[in-house]
């Protein structure tokens, strides 16, 4: 595997968070391949973009070439992931870039799809092309966190977000939960989910909230709504059943409320049937159907029950800076059977930062 380079210049950065913010522009679309962006240049001038807008088009190195033309012969090329070099819907694009004749690459980080894992580089320089690997390096991996997530461990990458009081509620002792956050918190979530491939809840939000789960017009993405309810105790009627807006999959226990499951076959609704009805089952689901970045907006009772089976690897939690008290009042986070502080799950790499009056805390596990 390629080692990355030891020194990059400030414009070499500048140009690869071009590349990162290109790729963002298809966020939530490309499951299961990466977000990946790509920027030409040439005597220090921009002569070709281009980003990767979901599975099955050509790669962002494509575009980027096509937009250059053969002004590309002699020019850099950046990239915030190393270039394929195999064949899979698509050619490779290392080979598209020995036959157009540029002069270095430019790589953000090494793919870690064994497919390619420093083969692409290594084609490129045996061509006699230099390459400067590990460019902005943790922002390219941070870019592609449930990529790396899902090639290295087989299954889709878990968020957990939640909104809480202070004293760490979600909702009052009477269930009454809207709005916990202001409406800047509450876009943020919305921009959240446009970059996901899925959303989940269960059965008792479907009942109590009635929730849309979309990006609420923010852009044209909303993810697949997604209800774990092993009863199907169900309303007939919610907006998660109007799959004109987004598309909605519903998975619960075998032969259970089959009259409530044809009205909503019938609707467009999915139903998949599972033997157990457990987090760790719809994330295995989820991933051989090639979705990569999984969102949890569910309550504590689901959530305890995603950590313990290692759905969840990261928790954004929204603080409202406001107390509602209440001893019977839903916390995050349900059970997790500890009985000790000692036994608390650490987040790790915190960032914390305001949103309006709300503070965002995230981190990983």
């Amino acid at each position: 595997m390629s080692q990355p380079t030891s020194c990059s210049s400030d414009f070499d950065r500048q140009i690869m968070q071009r590349c990162i913010q290109l790729a963002k522009k298809a966020a939530g679309k490309t499951a299961p391949n990466p977000l990946v962006g790509s920027v030409i240049v040439k005597d220090g001038k921009i002569i070709g973009e281009g980003f990767h807008p979901q599975a099955g088009q050509p790669h962002a190195e494509i575009f980027a070439l096509k937009d250059a033309g053969i002004a590309a012969k002699g020019a850099t090329l950046y990239v915030n992931l190393e270039p394929c070099n195999h064949y899979g819907r698509t050619s490779p694009c290392s080979e598209a870039l020995i036959t157009a004749g540029v002069a270095k690459v430019v790589v953000g980080m090494v793919d870690c799809d064994p497919r390619v894992a420093g083969g692409g580089i290594k084609k490129l320089r045996d061509a006699g092309i230099e390459v400067s690997v590990g460019i902005e390096e943790a922002a390219c991996r941070q870019l592609n966190e449930a990529f790396i997530h899902r090639i290295t461990h087989q299954k889709p990458f878990g968020i957990l977000k939640y909104a809480m009081t202070l004293d760490g509620k979600i909702a009052a002792s009477t269930g009454h939960s809207a709005w916990v956050t202001g409406k800047a918190s509450r876009h943020r979530v919305h921009q959240l989910r446009s970059t996901c491939d899925a959303v989940i809840i269960g059965g008792n939000t479907v009942r109590k909230d009635n929730p849309q789960l979309t990006t609420h017009n923010l852009t044209e993405h909303n993810p697949l709504r997604i209800v774990m309810s092993r009863s199907l105790d169900l309303p007939t009627e919610c907006n998660l059943w109007q799959i004109d807006v987004a598309q909605t999959l519903i998975f619960t226990q075998k032969n259970t409320n089959l009259t409530l499951q044809k009205k909503l076959i019938d609707q467009g609704v999915e139903i998949v049937e599972l033997e157990t009805v457990t987090p760790l089952a719809v994330m295995n689901n989820l991933y051989h159907r090639g979705l990569s970045k999984i969102l949890w907006e569910c309550g504590g009772v689901l959530a305890a029950k995603a950590i313990a089976d290692g759905a969840i690897q990261k928790v954004m939690a929204f603080v409202a800076p406001k107390i509602i008290g209440g001893e019977t009042a839903l916390s995050p986070v349900g059970d997790l059977g500890f009985t000790k502080m000692t036994e608390a799950l650490p987040l790790e790499k915190i960032k914390i930062q305001t949103i309006e009056q709300d503070i965002l805390i995230e981190g990983y596990f």
